[in-house]
């Protein structure tokens, strides 16, 4: 019996699909538009937290020129910095919290002051 291919339409647009009989979609334009389609909204949520780490990253690093620094936490936050978003949080031996955004860091120190620094490689 020989298959009828004439009934296999492509899940994007519906088009007539030649070739394989596992092929799902008639090219790779309505593959990508499909996958896109099927996940844009955790590419959304993914795309503006990332924004705002990057923005983050880019104010400790114009405060933070030459590897370490020592700015005020307001001075940080008229810029536009997020203080909850950071990629990872790096703790000491006597307990103190660096967060990173990337490679820039920072630790709260006295009377709302940060000490800002560049991850170090022994740092992970």
């Amino acid at each position: 019996m020989i298959k009828d291919e004439n009934k296999r339409t492509c899940e994007h647009c519906g088009e007539k699909i030649l070739g394989r009989s596992d092929k799902r979609f008639c090219s790779d334009y309505c593959r990508n538009s499909q996958h896109n389609l099927e996940n844009r909204d955790h590419s959304n949520y993914m795309r503006k937290v990332n924004n705002v780490l990057r923005k983050n990253r880019r104010i400790l690093a114009k405060y933070n020129p030459n590897g370490k620094a020592k700015i005020q936490g307001t001075a940080l936050m008229e810029e536009g910095f997020n203080f909850a978003y950071f990629t990872n949080v790096y703790e000491t031996k006597k307990g103190g919290k660096y967060f990173f955004c990337y490679d820039q860091g920072y630790i709260q120190i006295e009377d709302g002051y940060y000490a800002l620094v560049v991850r170090e490689s022994y740092v992970r």
